[in-house]
């Protein structure tokens, strides 16, 4: 931090003299008042922090140009993966493409559809157009059989709740259906293109609906041209308020495919309906939360999974449901030393996207599990794609690396090549850029990998300022993925850092479950010893190391900066999980319990009591120059997190750095963000970090 800097006065956070009793232990929860965001008394709160923050940020002469560096980067056309849908009828009549692209600093990416790849795409969803702001986003879409009906979903402001319209293809008008209180679905059409299944919660109340707890989710049918208050209940469990349902047609039509779900655990039920029966009841195929089931695709009565059961790093099974106990399962795919993340059927072929060491590779299967080939991909980055119909012949995927944007190819599975499609162009050489993996030791001597991105010409002095990001949780993997804000970053001179650390799916289940519940400390470990890592080999030191994460990512950050306030210079936790005693008493953290525990547990509670970043800040600790992001519409970490980290943090703060939090307006935990917000939040971050690490721009 600059020897100039000067302490902040920050706005008055009211104690209030709230104590919880936690198994008879007494906990202090002085801030429970910024629990209620649209109160008068919070409302005060939020603006005089954003005036306290953006003062700070308006005095770094250096973000204006960061922001237009930043604008001029994001400015490239960017293509999504293509698909296919529509019957395919001899003259192809009702075959379509549908892709999304982004002309450059559109705030949403529109949906375009065309009949042929050459043919004149024709828009059929633009999301910038519903807003003036474009904080409405696109959530979710599902194309009937026939490739005649859209049905999307839209999120406000950054909102889980999601409300669901019907738009014919040809014409672009909407149908009159409307459908309100969805959250964490999608849809699914049945092939008589007269409706669809979707999910839903029971209506919430107004007030609180971007706090209130989510329980009793409905799988539902919607028939066209009728009101929501008729849709069929096809499935719900009033004895399971946690269970939460996904429907899913087969790809011939025969069968809706129920996977239940228990919160974030990776662990799910199947069952399935004859829809060829209109009495068919439900059936219980896999009824024990004991693994996790990815369905594939079927043959006649032969289901195909994705499992980890007795594989931790996944292999691929068939159920026959004339003969559905465990001893009659066919293993097709084995377990490998790579992690098996998903696999798709095409040209009669399995297509399997594995992650070894992190990065991707594809491989191809025949339906007897006998290796065909696998698929060439431009370097060592993320590969994305590779879906369609069971016959298709050809596909298209996206592959990205930190210094590669998204790529599409079109690849033919019958000779196995790639052929480039569209090739965004940015500003930059990434040539002047180097990525390499290493493997460092945490605390406990397991070993870990690492990215490191950086400009080729720095100089390992340890003066370089150095950004370390990790996430750790509910089994998502960190991959090599292209970023115009961590590329401005690295322009300025900064080295970007990414580890793979424990509780994420790099290594599959076990490496999941290692950061779980009373193994958590293994995340923070895993972290601390990365950035113990880069300064050893001369990366940075700890006045020019930053940390960042988002969400499981900003409790990361909240633990370590708690746990070693003196090995970061700088800390960008996001969104992040802080109160680790009430997080489940919002929405839908109730979910997360099986990823954290449960503090009504006593020892449950013990774990989550000793890394809670709200309950560890220590009065009278000097701690990182602090940005504390979120938004006042996050749905999903409820800004209280921050909001309480933020005030419990500049009270216990003896040092002289900055303690700031930057609540945006109209947005939510991320999803949809508009292009606009997340350009200002990467300048106002990136400012942050070269006024406290003192970086030379």
């Amino acid at each position: 931090m600059p020897d100039s800097e000067k302490r902040l006065t920050y706005p008055p956070s009211r104690q209030s003299e709230q104590i919880n009793n936690y198994h008879g232990t007494l906990v202090a929860d002085p801030y429970n008042w910024l629990e209620n965001p649209d109160s008068q008394e919070t409302k005060i709160w939020i603006e005089e922090q954003n005036q306290v923050t953006f003062s700070y940020l308006d005095e770094i002469s250096v973000r204006e140009k960061i922001q237009q560096r930043l604008t001029k980067l994001w400015d490239y056309e960017k293509y999504g993966i293509p698909f296919k849908e529509g019957e395919s009828l001899q003259d192809g009549s009702n075959e379509r493409y549908f892709y999304f692209k982004n002309d450059g600093l559109q705030n949403q990416s529109v949906l375009y559809t065309l009949k042929t790849l050459d043919a004149e795409p024709k828009v059929l969803l633009d999301p910038n157009q519903l807003s003036e702001d474009g904080t409405v986003a696109l959530s979710g879409l599902s194309i009937s059989e026939d490739g005649k009906l859209l049905a999307y979903g839209l999120s406000t402001s950054g909102s889980d709740w999601q409300e669901w319209k019907v738009r014919d293809i040809e014409t672009g008008a909407d149908l009159e259906d409307h459908l309100n209180w969805i959250k964490f679905s999608g849809a699914s059409w049945t092939h008589d293109h007269q409706g669809f299944f979707y999910s839903r919660y029971d209506e919430p109340n107004e007030k609180t609906k971007l706090e209130e707890v989510n329980y009793y989710q409905k799988l539902y049918y919607h028939k066209l041209d009728t009101p929501q208050s008729e849709d069929i209940l096809i499935y719900h469990r009033p004895d399971q308020k946690e269970w939460g349902f996904s429907g899913e047609v087969t790809e011939d039509g025969r069968y809706l495919i129920i996977s239940v779900w228990l919160g974030t655990d990776s662990k799910n039920l199947v069952f399935y309906k004859d829809l060829t029966n209109p009495n068919a009841e439900v059936v219980e195929l896999i009824n024990q939360f004991e693994a996790g089931y990815g369905f594939i695709e079927h043959d006649d009565n032969v289901f195909y999974f994705r499992t980890d059961l007795d594989a931790p790093r996944g292999r691929l099974i068939a159920i026959d449901t004339q003969k559905p106990h465990k001893e009659n399962w066919r293993e097709i795919i084995p377990q490998s030393e790579a992690t098996l993340e998903s696999v798709n059927i095409l040209n009669n072929q399995f297509v399997a996207d594995y992650l070894q060491d992190a990065h991707t590779k594809i491989k191809v299967f025949d339906f007897n599990g006998i290796f065909v080939q696998e698929v060439e991909l431009p370097g060592l980055g993320s590969a994305g794609g590779f879906n369609g119909k069971r016959t298709d012949t050809e596909t298209f995927y996206s592959f990205s690396s930190f210094t590669t944007p998204g790529t599409i190819y079109r690849y033919n599975m019958v000779t196995g090549k790639s052929e480039l499609f569209r090739e965004p162009k940015v500003d930059f050489n990434s040539g002047d850029y180097e990525t390499k993996q290493v493997f460092y030791q945490s605390k406990d001597g397991t070993q870990v990998p690492m990215f490191i991105t950086y400009k080729k010409s720095i100089k390992l002095d340890g003066n370089n300022p150095t950004l370390l990001s990790g996430y750790g949780g509910f089994n998502i993997s960190m991959t090599p993925v292209f970023s115009v804000s961590r590329l401005v970053w690295m322009e300025m001179g900064g080295v970007y850092a990414m580890p793979n650390i424990r509780g994420g799916g790099e290594y599959g289940e076990e490496w999941h479950q290692a950061g779980m519940k009373e193994k958590k400390q293994n995340v923070f470990d895993d972290f601390i010893a990365a950035a113990e890592w880069l300064i050893a080999n001369g990366y940075a030191k700890p006045a020019k190391l930053a940390i960042a994460g988002g969400s499981n990512g900003g409790l990361l950050v909240g633990a370590c900066i708690t746990q070693r306030p003196d090995l970061f210079g700088a800390a960008l936790p996001a969104v992040g999980v802080m109160d680790m005693l009430q997080f489940h008493k919002f929405t839908i953290g109730w979910a997360w319990t099986s990823e954290y525990g449960s503090p009504d547990h006593p020892e449950e509670f013990k774990t989550l009591y000793a890394y809670s970043p709200l309950h560890n800040l220590k009065p009278g600790t000097a701690y990182p120059a602090t940005l504390i992001t979120t938004a006042d519409h996050d749905d999903r970490v409820v800004p209280a997190h921050s909001f309480k980290f933020a005030a419990a943090l500049q009270a216990a703060h003896a040092g002289d750095a900055p303690v700031l939090i930057r609540i945006e307006t109209k947005a939510g935990h991320g999803a949809g963000k508009p292009t606009a917000k997340i350009i200002e939040e990467a300048a106002d971050m990136w400012a942050f970090l070269v006024r406290t690490l003192d970086v030379k721009v």
